[in-house]
């Protein structure tokens, strides 16, 4: 489903990923964990496009992006398989909820406007934002403007969902109910999602996986039960020592 090799990105002579290799299956969900500044968001921005590698090559659901030899048609093609939820919300502050989400659909995939409102619609009751359609992001709070965000991620109906810190920027009361939602997400849609966060309650609960990167490498990978019991790289268990 996904499948990344030899992944490459520097800023300047900041070497972020060293050499990234990654496989998701259809349905699973990929939680990435590890210390700040290590590469973790930089990574799903590189497989969202929105960054682009020097060495490497991305593959989702078949469509492939060789780094060094890529166009804008191979470009366009890969972003349309995987929408992203970004930490900041990034809603449009001049469009109302129902805008905010009905948007990719008709800018990006030319979907028609009342069956972009009707799916629009069934995204934002999933949500629980039914009643604030007409309301502008000013009027809401970070929680409520985060679901704006997942609801217009589900909305274009995306093969991937890529999560960067969904929760970090929430007051602590609000999170738990992104984390719900996300659950949601995960148990009955069975989307294919990789997330980034700091909530190792929240990971080890809905992750099918964990990853530990650091110095941006993928230094270990498991299961919940695994990474979290019974690390096995001695980088992974110091990291884990200080924060479970």
């Amino acid at each position: 489903m996904i499948e990344v090799k030899d992944l490459h990105k520097s800023f300047g002579k900041l070497h972020v990923l060293k050499g990234i290799n990654f496989t998701a299956e259809q349905g699973e969900v990929v939680v990435i964990i590890g210390p700040s500044g290590m590469g973790k968001s930089t990574f799903l921005r590189c497989l969202n496009c929105i960054e682009f590698p020097e060495q490497g090559s991305i593959e989702i659901d078949g469509v492939i992006l060789n780094v060094q030899k890529k166009n804008e048609k191979q470009i366009r093609a890969l972003r349309q398989k995987s929408s992203m939820v970004f930490q900041n919300y990034n809603v449009f502050k001049n469009k109302t909820v129902l805008q905010n989400v009905m948007l990719p659909m008709t800018s990006v995939q030319k979907m028609k406007k009342e069956e972009a409102k009707e799916k629009a619609l069934k995204y934002l009751e999933q949500v629980e934002l039914l009643d604030k359609v007409d309301e502008y992001p000013s009027r809401l709070s970070g929680g409520q403007q985060q679901r704006v965000g997942i609801a217009r991620a589900m909305a274009v109906n995306p093969k991937v969902i890529l999560l960067d810190e969904p929760t970090s920027s929430l007051d602590p009361e609000l999170v738990s109910g992104i984390q719900d939602i996300l659950r949601n997400l995960a148990n009955e849609h069975r989307r294919t999602m990789i997330i980034v966060t700091h909530e190792i309650k929240f990971a080890r609960e809905i992750a099918d996986r964990i990853i530990f990167m650091d110095e941006g490498r993928i230094v270990e990978e498991g299961t919940p039960e695994e990474l979290f019991l019974n690390p096995k790289n001695e980088r992974t268990r110091k990291f884990l020592e200080k924060i479970v």
